[in-house]
């Protein structure tokens, strides 16, 4: 019975192991990653219009909630949202559109002119638009899928590796005392991705090197931490003195 719980903690312990010499990978993406909510809905919104006529009132309330996530998503990008007040406004400008929107469908009379303008404005869009929307931006995401294949860093247990280039540059660092640090600095990019910012700063090494926009940016921190302690306690255990 007592070799039960020693065989789990010894299964715990390689898994740990494991999982430290397993190479972490740090990509920065660009940003239009960010508006991959307009993509799908674009997608969906095809095959919303592809059933519907052009004139119904689905085919408007598709355009009006396409219309609306991308303006939201374009916000995201366009604006950074680092604190709360800001997040706050945000929400609540979000909230007055909406509240103008409901307005005017429900109570027309409270405003007649104005109301009588916005419900003339009706978008809508037949399905090839948002097929050609989403497929546009399908095109760019492999683009932009393949050309992280050329430019992305490595920590393994020991170095830090640099790829880069279409012939495969390699630049490599020391792990030890290698220091990395996490921003975020946007409350939507974190909300859409897990996106944030990672400094770089090898030993050694004048200038820091700065990835912007790292999906999972939390988790990764979480297994970097882990490998640089695991690296910083086998380097004392290394370099102690024998009795």
């Amino acid at each position: 019975m007592a070799d039960a719980p020693a065989s789990s903690k010894s299964a715990k312990k390689t898994d740990a192991s494991n999982e430290l010499e397993k190479p972490i990978y740090l990509i920065s993406y660009p940003k239009i990653v960010l508006l991959y909510p307009t993509f799908f809905l674009a997608l969906i919104a095809g095959i919303i219009a592809k059933m519907y006529p052009e004139e119904s009132r689905i085919a408007g309330m598709v355009g009006w909630t396409f219309l609306w996530v991308f303006t939201l998503n374009i916000v995201v990008l366009a604006f950074d949202f680092p604190r709360t007040t800001s997040l706050t406004l945000f929400f609540l400008l979000v909230a007055g559109g909406l509240g103008i929107s409901l307005l005017s469908t429900y109570n027309p009379e409270l405003l007649p002119g104005f109301f009588a303008v916005l419900k003339q404005v009706n978008p809508h869009a037949n399905s090839t638009f948002y097929f050609m929307f989403g497929g546009i931006f399908a095109i760019i995401y492999i683009f932009v899928f393949v050309l992280i294949r050329f430019d992305y860093w490595e920590l393994r247990s020991n170095e830090l590796l640099h790829h880069h280039g279409f012939l495969s540059s390699l630049e490599r660092f020391p792990a030890s005392n290698l220091r990395i640090t996490k921003e975020v600095d946007d409350v939507f990019e974190y909300m859409l991705l897990g996106s944030g910012r990672l400094v770089i700063q090898p030993t050694n090494v004048q200038r820091a090197f700065v990835l912007d926009n790292v999906p999972f940016i939390s988790s990764k921190e979480a297994r970097i931490t882990r490998t640089l302690g695991a690296l910083q306690v086998h380097v004392r255990t290394e370099t102690a003195p024998s009795e």
